[in-house]
């Protein structure tokens, strides 16, 4: 599932960066942008699947809420550094043209990191606040769906009339995302909503990672997959009522009916996978999905300068479909063939130093 979102993930940037005024009026480009509309709900859902399952066996060991929180928290604070490390890096490679504030951006990794800090910080206080629940988990899960809903339908209000003006632009902008422009940006990844996927991916990890859902993992899935479709035609109906909520109505960027939507895809996709992995293609061999799934850091990091940066590999705003679409497949083929050094690579250092540090025999 990683792996489909580096894919969706490389496709919407190689479009966006390449192609010229005339391709980007087709709707073959309008499909592309929408498209990717799911890299970034697919990373932060995963980050809050994978979060469950650390959580999850946390407990098992028996921590306390408070080990569990500073563990998990921790992480996220790893990740949070990665983001800022990536941000300097880029400013460093496009010095002399990328403005400064660029060091502030909100980027994706930014993001995941703050969310997974602030689900560390829920788990540390439900889990201490449930004391001996017999289904801690059960009350995990109920917790972050609610805040995953909250966060969505706090959005619409901290993007225009509750906007946090007392705060300085690079502050608020993790609120909403203003960066140093005035309004906020679409394409920034503030907590609201963006949090919200992470979230959810922890509600549902939890459910996956339960007893019953163990024992049960077919029915999981299509339970999963059932409400997946469900919210999807719920959240088209609420949209459809036309009901003024809020003073400023933006489908595409703040409605709480377009995130659940996403949402409701994510849950289909998550079980699509899974019937993938378990009776598709998945099980005939070598996976490129699965194999950049694995990397997915890696080639986040290094596609971005060969699409948007100072080396891309095509002039950009200035290609036809075809010539973008080629170098696509060659940003696919070469972040696939980078992941796969990257696997056999691993732990080759670690192999290096233990045996110079092995005892000379006598």
């Amino acid at each position: 599932m990683r792996g489909l979102a580096c894919v969706l993930m490389f496709q919407t940037h190689c479009y966006d960066s390449w192609l010229g005024d005339g391709a980007r009026k087709s709707t073959f480009f309008m499909w592309s942008q929408l498209g990717g509309t799911l890299p970034a709900p697919l990373f932060l859902f995963l980050a809050g699947i994978s979060f469950a399952l650390v959580v999850d066996k946390l407990r098992q060991k028996e921590l306390a809420a408070s080990q569990i929180a500073r563990t998990t928290i921790r992480r996220g604070a790893e990740i949070f550094g990665l983001g800022l490390l990536f941000r300097v890096q880029e400013y460093l490679i496009a010095w002399g043209w990328a403005p400064w504030s660029d060091l502030f951006r909100v980027d994706i990794l930014n993001t995941i990191g703050i969310s997974m800090m602030l689900m560390g910080v829920m788990c540390g206080a439900v889990l201490r606040a449930a004391g001996k629940s017999r289904r801690p988990g059960l009350v995990l899960a109920g917790a972050a769906a609610a805040i995953a809903l909250t966060i969505s339908l706090l959005t619409p209000l901290l993007w225009t009339t509750w906007r946090p003006h007392w705060l300085p632009w690079p502050l608020e902008s993790y609120i909403n995302g203003v960066h140093n422009l005035g309004e906020p940006q679409p394409w920034l990844f503030p907590i609201f909503p963006w949090t919200g996927f992470a979230f959810a991916g922890l509600a549902v990890g939890l459910f996956l990672s339960s007893s019953w859902g163990r024992k049960h993992s077919t029915q999981t899935l299509a339970l999963i997959a059932g409400g997946g479709i469900a919210l999807i035609y719920l959240a088209r109906w609420f949209d459809a009522r036309g009901w003024q909520l809020y003073p400023v109505y933006d489908f595409w960027h703040t409605s709480p009916d377009f995130f659940l939507i996403r949402v409701g895809l994510l849950l289909v996709i998550l079980s699509a996978v899974y019937a993938w992995c378990r009776w598709g293609a998945g099980q005939w061999g070598f996976s490129p999905l699965i194999q950049l799934g694995q990397t997915s850091l890696l080639v986040y990091w290094v596609h971005i300068e060969f699409v948007y940066g100072r080396f891309s590999i095509l002039p950009k705003r200035a290609q036809d479909i075809r010539t973008a679409s080629l170098g696509l497949l060659t940003i696919f083929l070469s972040m696939l063939l980078l992941s796969v050094m990257r696997t056999k690579l691993k732990g080759r250092g670690a192999d290096v130093l233990g045996w110079f540090r092995k005892p000379v025999s006598a």
